[in-house]
C-alpha cells in the first residue's frame, strides 16, 4: 500500500505547539464544591445538601490527551467513477453516497422502509398524490438548515434529462416526467434536420417540465410554495403523480432523491464537484472528511444527524487487487475486506480467520452481458449460443470456490418474483452450437472476432482465462476470443457508455429494493439507461412491466411480472449466470454489524451509527 510521506513543516509545528503547552505557568487550581449531607431526625425525614468551599492543594494536572479516534478501515475494491447521488448507480459509489446523505425514507436491517428526514408520509387512496412531512430542525453537516426545497431541487435534478442520470427513469411516476424526458431528446437531437418536428417536440417537452415542477411541491405551513432554501417552516414535499405507486416512499429511500446541495453542484468552477469533499455536504450519519483518488476515503461523524452521533470513523481503501488486500487483512492494515473465492480455502485452513469470514445470502445476480446493437450479437441466436455455452456450475465450482450459485433467471432466491425450477439456457454443448448452426452466421468460422472485456486485476486475468478456454471448449479453435482487461475505475465508466466500444463483459445488478419491479421494470423497461446501454427493447415486456408497475392486486401484480420473467428469458438479451452470497472478512474487534442481503459494499452500511471498534 503506498503511504503518503509525512511533511518537515507540519512536524515542526507539532513539535512547536508542545513547547508551548510545557512553558506555560502553573495556576492555583479553583476551590472544589464539596457536598456534605445533614439528616435531620425530626419526622418527616429531611435531607439537607449544605455545600462548603474546599480549597483542596494539588499538583496542577498535566494536559489530557485526546483519545485516538477509532477508524474502521474498509477497502471497497474500485475507486468510483462518480459519487453525485443523481448519477452515481454502481455499488462502489452508493458505499459512498449512503454515508454522507439521507433520503426522505430510509431501510431498517429487515429492509423494510421507515422514515428517514422524513417523519410521516400518507397518501390519497389510490396512491396518485402522496405528502412526506419533514422532521423540524434538520440541519446539513455544516450546520446549515435542511428543509423540503432542497429534496424538490435533488429529485426534479434526478428527473431531469440534462442530468442524465442513470437512475433518471426510476421517478418517471411524477407527472410530466415522460413527455420531458422523451421530448428532451428529440429537440436537441443534433442529427434531427426536421425543424417543425424539433420545435414540436421542443414545446412539449418545455410543457412536460412545468408540469414536473408543479407535480413536485415543496410547501410551507400556508401551504403556498416555499421560497428558498432558509424558510424554516418549509417541510411539506407533496407529490402529484400519473399512476399509482404503493411503493413510492421505497423510491424515496434511494441515493437517486438525496439532497446535495444545488450552490455546491453549480459551483462555477468544477463539474466533477463529487471529488471535493467541500462539495459532499451532507444530511447522513458521516463527513466526507478527505478523499484521494485511487487511494482512500476519508469519513468523520456528523455531529449534525438527527439520528444520532457514529462512535468510530471510516476509511474506505481502492484495493482492487484481492490477493494483495487478503495480505493487507491478515497483516492489521484492514477491519473488513471481500472474501474472494481464491482465499477461501486457506481461510477455512486457519483457525484464527475462518471465525472472522462472515457469509451469507446476497441480492446480486451477475451476467455475460452483449452489446445487443453490436455484431454477432445482434443475432439472438448467438447470444442464445453463449447463454447455452457456459458452464455455470463449473464456474462455481472451480472458479467461485461455491461463492454463490449457479443463475438461470434475474430475480435472485429469496427475493419477490423468483422462478424456481428455470431450466432454459442450461449449459449444453451440443445446444450451443446448433444455435450458431441456426443463426445467420451458420458456423463458428463465421463469426467475427469477440472482445471480452473485464477490469483488470492479476485474479480477473485468471478467471476470464478460464472463461475463454471453456467457451473454446464448446465452440472449438475457431472461435474468435480476445480477453481485454481495462484498468477497473475506466472499465466501470465504459460500461455506462453504450458507445464505449464493449461488446461483451461479465456485469451484475444488486437490489435496490426487494420487488420485482426493481429488477424488471428498472432495469430492462427499454426507456431506462441499462436497457439502452445493451440494446434491449420488446414492447410485449414493456407493456407487461409498465401494468404489472400499476396494478395493486397482489396477485395480479406478481403474475404480470413473472409474464414478463419469461419474456425476458426468451430474449437472453444477457446470459444470466450465477447468483452471489456476500462473503467477507471481519476483524472481531469490530462491534454492531447488522447484515443484510443487500451488503454490496460491506457488510453493516445499513446502520453505521451502531458500529464500534473493541
Amino acid at each position: 500500500m503506498n503511504k503518503r510521506y509525512l511533511s518537515v513543516s507540519g512536524s515542526s509545528l507539532v513539535a512547536a505547539s508542545i513547547l508551548l503547552a510545557a512553558c506555560a505557568a502553573p495556576t492555583a487550581p479553583p476551590p472544589v464544591e464539596k457536598i456534605v449531607e445533614k439528616v435531620v431526625t425530626s419526622a418527616p425525614q429531611v435531607v439537607e445538601k449544605v455545600v462548603e468551599k474546599v480549597v483542596v492543594a494539588t499538583a496542577v494536572p498535566a494536559p489530557a490527551k485526546p483519545a485516538a479516534a477509532k477508524v474502521l478501515r474498509i477497502n471497497l475494491g474500485a475507486f468510483p467513477d462518480n459519487i453525485d447521488p443523481q448519477k452515481a448507480s454502481f455499488v462502489n459509489e452508493i458505499a459512498h453516497l449512503k454515508l454522507m446523505y439521507e433520503g426522505l425514507a430510509k431501510f431498517n436491517e429487515k429492509l423494510e422502509t421507515v422514515p428517514g428526514s422524513a417523519e410521516k408520509w400518507e397518501s390519497n387512496k389510490d396512491g396518485t398524490e402522496w405528502t412526506f412531512t419533514l422532521r423540524k430542525g434538520l440541519k446539513y453537516s455544516d450546520g446549515s438548515p435542511l428543509n423540503a426545497k432542497r429534496y424538490e431541487y435533488s429529485i426534479i435534478r434526478n428527473i431531469n434529462p440534462a442530468t442524465a442520470g442513470e437512475y433518471g427513469t426510476i421517478t418517471n411516476e411524477v407527472k410530466g416526467a415522460e413527455d420531458w424526458q422523451d421530448n428532451y431528446g428529440v429537440a436537441n437531437d443534433a442529427k434531427e434536420k426536421d425543424a417543425a418536428k424539433k420545435a414540436k417536440a421542443a414545446d412539449a417537452a418545455k410543457k412536460g417540465e412545468e408540469t414536473v415542477r408543479s407535480s413536485v411541491a415543496a410547501l410551507g405551513a400556508d401551504g403556498k410554495p416555499c421560497k428558498d432554501y432558509k424558510q424554516e417552516d418549509c417541510l411539506t414535499l407533496k407529490f402529484s403523480l400519473k399512476q399509482p405507486a404503493p411503493y413510492w416512499p421505497t423510491i424515496m429511500a434511494l441515493w437517486v432523491t438525496f439532497p446535495a446541495k444545488e450552490e455546491n453542484i453549480d459551483n462555477g468552477t468544477f463539474k466533477d464537484w463529487f471529488n471535493y469533499p467541500k462539495f459532499q455536504t451532507g444530511n447522513g450519519p458521516y463527513i466526507l472528511s478527505s478523499l484521494e483518488p485511487f487511494q482512500r476515503g476519508k469519513f468523520t461523524p456528523n455531529k449534525n444527524y438527527y439520528g444520532g452521533v457514529g462512535k468510530i470513523d471510516i476509511e474506505y481503501s481502492y484495493l482492487t487487487d484481492s490477493a494483495v488486500a487478503f495480505q493487507a487483512y491478515k497483516s492489521g492494515d484492514f477491519d473488513i475486506i471481500a472474501l474472494a473465492a481464491e482465499d477461501l480455502p486457506t481461510v477455512n485452513n486457519d483457525p484464527v480467520l475462518k471465525p472472522q469470514a462472515k457469509i451469507y445470502p446476497g441480492s446480486c445476480t451477475t451476467g455475460l452481458q452483449f452489446r445487443n446493437f453490436t455484431k454477432p450479437f445482434d443475432d439472438p441466436k448467438i447470444r442464445q449460443a453463449f447463454a447455452y455455452g457456459i458452464d455455470r456450475d463449473r464456474w462455481v465450482k472451480d472458479v467461485l470456490k461455491d461463492l454463490g450459485a449457479p443463475a438461470l433467471t434475474w430475480i435472485p432466491p429469496g427475493y419477490p418474483g423468483y422462478k424456481q425450477g428455470e431450466t432454459a439456457y442450461k449449459f449444453s454443448a451440443d445446444a450451443a452450437k446448433k444455435a450458431i448452426a441456426d443463426s445467420t452466421y451458420k458456423s463458428v468460422d463465421k463469426l467475427p472476432p469477440i472482445v471480452l472485456s473485464f477490469g483488470d486485476n492479476p485474479r480477473n486475468r485468471t478467471r476470464y482465462e478460464w472463461l475463454g478456454a471453456r467457451f473454446k471448449e464448446v465452440f472449438g479453435n475457431d472461435l474468435k476470443v480476445e480477453l481485454k482487461p481495462i484498468e477497473a475505475t475506466a472499465f466501470t465508466a465504459l460500461q455506462k457508455d453504450k458507445n464505449s466500444g464493449l461488446q461483451m463483459f461479465i456485469g451484475g445488478w444488486c437490489a435496490d429494493y426487494p420487488d420485482p419491479q426493481n429488477w424488471l421494470s428498472v432495469y430492462f423497461n427499454s426507456k431506462t439507461t441499462f436497457a439502452q446501454r445493451i440494446g434491449y427493447a420488446n414492447p410485449n415486456f414493456d407493456k407487461l412491466t409498465q401494468q404489472a408497475d400499476v396494478e395493486l392486486d397482489a396477485k395480479k401484480r406478481a403474475d404480470l411480472y413473472q409474464q414478463a420473467q419469461d419474456v425476458l428469458v426468451a430474449d437472453q438479451p444477457i446470459a444470466f449466470f450465477w447468483n452471489n452470497v456476500n462473503a467477507y472478512l471481519v476483524k472481531p474487534s469490530v462491534k454492531g454489524i447488522k447484515t443484510t442481503p443487500q451488503d454490496s459494499g460491506w457488510p453493516g452500511d445499513i446502520d453505521p451509527i451502531s458500529l464500534d471498534i473493541q
